[in-house]
């Protein structure tokens, strides 16, 4: 999808309304990349793609570096958070690329750390103005 989309959220329950929206455009899954610094709303926002697929969200995948959600369909939601990764060789070394053919929906936080593993993803960038929270994709 080539079209450049920008919503905006003031609120936990806008952010969730923009998570909803986003699945109505991707409902046969994907491969996402989140961009924007620490506190910017990453989490939240997969923790609104969570609720809005009627999975209860485990929080940030912070030390595990993935949750694994099997949706009511049998299909499956996996959230890295490469934050703490030191080099993409770690994140190959759980089989990263065997996530890519299991996942229907895949969400990376903090992208940049897995080198080229996470580079042809679609990218999603979260920016913080002052309360605002932009989301582009």
């Amino acid at each position: 999808m080539s079209e450049n989309i920008i919503r905006t959220a003031r609120s936990v329950e806008e952010m969730n309304a923009l998570a909803a929206e986003f699945l109505q455009r991707f409902p046969d899954g994907g491969h996402f990349a989140l961009f924007g610094e620490m506190g910017v709303g990453k989490t939240t926002f997969i923790q609104g793609i969570c609720k809005a697929l009627g999975l209860d969200f485990a929080g940030s995948p912070t030390f595990s570096l993935v949750n694994e959600y099997a949706l009511t369909d049998g299909r499956m939601l996996f959230h890295f958070d490469l934050y703490r990764l030191n080099s993409p060789e770690e994140l190959s070394a759980i089989g990263f690329e065997e996530y890519l053919d299991r996942g229907n929906y895949i969400f990376i936080e903090w992208p940049q750390m897995g080198g080229s593993l996470t580079e042809k993803m679609h990218r999603i960038e979260i920016t913080d103005d002052e309360g605002v929270r932009t989301l582009q994709y």
